[in-house]
């Protein structure tokens, strides 16, 4: 059948399915997936591609009534105890962040992430589990709520503990966790993911990411493996109020950015002065390519997406190698020096 026949089939079964929005990349799913039938893929990958478009869907959906929330992924371990003094430390840090009105994300399972619950409450938590045959589907705190999903695969329940958060906190934890913290610093490091506040939390007096950061410093920056300034990307602390500030302080001035054409814009929630512009544009040329910092008002791809129209910008072109440093840059601009 011909590319044109098979567009105005798509068209056809949008038409009678009521799809309004976003048509073009519906109809591209839909080609895509028709593609698979005529590549003759194997049942197993159809079965992979099936099960995560479907739980995607269902996750999306899950999280799309709390997308103007302000939301923090906890990570740690399964098997942290009740009695465990990181058990105690993981309910006080959740508890202080809902206070702060943050909804608090885990992995909806035991240990850590029931402590996490239990620290914000369910009304403040969202739970998005993984389906293991020694794990219950989700602790007693967030089962049975409308905002809990359970997935098959970590790879897209990974996803969407992080894709759909503003911040982090990883407390210590064994395989997964680090994991999960290491896709993080990944993310930051390669601009895949946006810059966000990454709290790595330890109890006071037992080190346990102080130590992975020793190796990280000690080890992988002298081998020229990471670069120093990639050390912005997370904050080690063992102190609750640490971890709060850290977090909300990250978003004090700053408030979120977007590539427009060659340049990033940052959006701010106030103005900057002349000489915190100066500043930053001494202290941070080396990121700059051919430009420099400069105030501007919404560009009109922002305005017509509605985009944070009533924040103020900061825009520049930036070399997209060092989000160490662009990290770097929002800090100083939350300090306001």
């Amino acid at each position: 059948m011909k590319t044109d026949n098979i567009k105005t089939l798509i068209n056809q079964l949008l038409d009678e399915s009521k799809v309004e929005f976003d048509r073009q990349l519906i109809s591209e799913m839909i080609q895509s997936s028709l593609q698979f039938g005529v590549d003759a893929t194997s049942t197993l990958n159809l079965k992979i591609a099936t099960a995560a478009i479907a739980e995607m869907r269902e996750a999306f959906a899950m999280f799309a009534p709390f997308s103007d929330r302000k939301k923090v992924t906890i990570f740690g371990s399964a098997r942290t105890t009740k009695d465990d003094p990181v058990y105690k430390h993981t309910e006080a840090v959740a508890a202080k962040l809902a206070e702060h009105g943050w909804m608090v994300v885990t992995g909806a399972g035991p240990g850590i992430m029931e402590a996490g619950m239990s620290g914000a409450g369910r009304n403040m938590s969202i739970g998005v589990s993984i389906r293991l045959p020694f794990e219950t589907s989700a602790n007693p705190i967030i089962a049975g709520d409308d905002k809990y999903v359970s997935m098959k695969y970590f790879f897209t329940r990974k996803l969407m503990l992080i894709k759909e958060s503003n911040a982090f906190i990883c407390m210590p934890g064994g395989f997964g966790t680090l994991d999960e913290m290491f896709e993080l610093l990944t993310l930051s490091q390669t601009g895949k993911g946006n810059p966000v506040p990454i709290v790595i939390l330890d109890l006071p007096n037992d080190p346990f990411w102080e130590n992975l950061d020793g190796f990280i410093k000690e080890t992988l920056v002298p081998r020229k493996l990471v670069a120093l300034q990639d050390l912005a990307l997370y904050k080690v602390c063992n102190s609750v109020d640490v971890a709060v500030a850290e977090i909300d302080n990250f978003y004090s001035t700053y408030h979120s950015m977007r590539f427009v054409g060659k340049r990033l814009v940052l959006r701010l929630n106030r103005e900057l002065s002349a000489p915190e512009l100066k500043v930053i544009n001494t202290q941070f040329a080396d990121i700059c390519v051919n430009s420099s910092f400069e105030t501007i008002e919404a560009t009109q791809q922002e305005v017509n997406d509605n985009d944070n129209l009533d924040k103020h910008r900061v825009a520049f072109q930036f070399a997209r190698r060092d989000f160490g440093r662009l990290r770097m840059l929002i800090d100083a601009i939350n300090r306001g020096q």
